[in-house]
């Protein structure tokens, strides 16, 4: 009898319910549910409808009972930073705000009043991200001080579905430690920066680890959806999961989790909190099994899913296919930086990319598919620099690159990227992210004995293609 291990993967624009289980050692997906998701405006503040995405969440599950197909497990995996406050009576203070909201401008600047920049990197090894926890805990307390007193708990968005599906209050391991609160070498708050702060001590739970079983559904829960199931907590960062579905076991690997964000990095097993590390803007976020997944955040396919946003709103609706296609067959050779913070969140992105290649001196982009080759360049630009500082800092010299997500499937950028970074590119698989959910509840439901054999069983299931450069750098 088949096995069926369920991972609900929430993006910023879309979720989806994929069921897995094991065939012939091989790991089989099937998605059963997807459903939109995406910022909206409310009491002045860009906002996720939380009990939108958790009465998705119950639609999904009803889904399985549909199609008889019951999970043994549940887990559910999200964006990193934001979260939700709960009073003493576990109802949510205020609105789920979202990481794109302008509340924490100037917000860095309060945090450094009391924990210098430098002290700050020190002791927790996250990168500088104007929308990081921190941040987002600092705006709530200089603007909504009343609010935050009431608060009891915090809980990322994951922890806070899981909550409502179990009635248990767990914090996981790798979203935790995105808050840019948490100690690396203890792997728990750093409690002492948190009193300085002036944050509320009791809202920080004890931290759970990526595969642990926190529980099952609620008996309302039940009987709304069906069945009854283990709530085991995956990754809980996206990116964590993605990376737990890069089909390797090399000892050095170089990934790309490309998706609305490129986060590229490499696995290293302590942390790097160096004052280079800093200056060139690495993260050391939490992984699996306690690995610190050293990073740099690249704006990403946000940049293209914009345009083509604002193509679509002018009545021109596009695949990223088309673009792609369309963009390979374009000479123009404008650069843009990527993490120019002008591209988080602009009114119009084409005005934004037109506007950086007239200030810099370069061709500005006239027809939509310049646009599109100007952002995919960039990207691989973007990638090549990133590369470089990654084996300065690490010592380590790597042969290829990995890219996982739904960014594999970009067809021009993946060949971009390896011309410009003289690597071999292997892309795949496109759902990395639920993959890696999926291994790590496997591995707790006895499926995969480790990690190691979870990444080789990935290896051999899904389609990865290779991307030769022309000349090997």
């Amino acid at each position: 009898m088949k096995r069926y291990y369920l991972a609900i993967d929430i993006g910023a624009s879309s979720g989806r319910h994929i069921l897995g289980h094991m065939e012939d050692g091989k790991m089989v997906l099937e998605e059963v549910y997807r459903f939109p998701n995406g910022m909206q405006k409310r009491d002045g503040e860009k906002v996720w409808d939380i009990e939108a995405l958790f009465e998705a969440v119950l639609a999904g599950m009803k889904k399985c009972r549909e199609l008889g197909k019951i999970p043994v497990s549940v887990g559910i995996d999200t964006w990193a930073v934001d979260f939700v406050l709960l009073d003493k009576d576990d109802q949510r203070i205020g609105n789920a705000v979202a990481y794109r909201d302008d509340r924490t401008k100037g917000m860095d600047e309060e945090v450094y009043r009391t924990v210098p920049e430098e002290e700050l990197y020190a002791s927790t090894g996250i990168q500088k991200q104007i929308f990081n926890s921190i941040y987002q805990l600092m705006a709530w307390k200089k603007k909504k001080p009343e609010q935050l007193e009431k608060a009891e708990t915090l809980l990322m968005i994951p922890d806070y579905l899981n909550f409502l599906l179990s009635g248990v209050k767990a914090q996981e391991y790798t979203n935790a430690t995105t808050t840019q609160l948490v100690n690396p070498e203890t792997g728990d708050w750093n409690r002492e920066m948190i009193q300085k702060l002036g944050y509320p001590e009791k809202i920080f739970l004890p931290i759970r680890e990526p595969g642990t079983v926190i529980g099952r559904l609620k008996k309302e829960i039940q009987e709304q959806v069906g069945f009854d199931c283990e709530i085991v907590l995956p990754a809980t960062h996206d990116t964590g999961s993605a990376v737990v579905a890069v089909p390797s076991n090399e000892e050095h690997v170089l990934y790309i989790s490309s998706g609305t964000w490129s986060l590229m990095g490499t696995e290293l097993k302590e942390a790097d909190c160096g004052t280079e590390a800093m200056q060139h803007n690495f993260t050391n976020e939490g992984g699996y099994n306690r690995r610190y997944r050293f990073l740099k955040n690249i704006m990403g396919l946000w940049m293209i899913q914009s345009v083509k946003k604002e193509w679509k709103e002018s009545g021109e609706d596009y695949s990223f296919g088309e673009i792609c296609k369309r963009a390979s067959r374009e000479t123009i050779s404008s650069i843009v930086d990527c993490n120019d913070s002008r591209f988080l969140a602009p009114e119009s992105m084409c005005k934004a990319v037109k506007t950086y290649c007239e200030e810099s001196g370069q061709q500005v982009p006239e027809t939509k598919w310049e646009m599109a080759a100007v952002i995919y360049n960039s990207l691989a630009d973007c990638y090549r620099i990133c590369c470089r500082e990654i084996e300065a800092l690490t010592g380590v010299r790597y042969d290829c690159i990995h890219i996982v997500g739904g960014g594999a499937n970009a067809d021009y950028l993946n060949r971009l990227t390896a011309e410009a970074t003289g690597k071999t590119v292997y892309a795949g698989p496109t759902e990395a992210t639920a993959i890696g959910n999926l291994a790590v509840q496997m591995i707790e439901g006895k499926e995969f004995k480790s990690l190691k054999e979870a990444r080789d069983s990935i290896f051999c299931s899904f389609e990865i293609k290779t991307y030769e450069p022309s000349e090997k750098v």
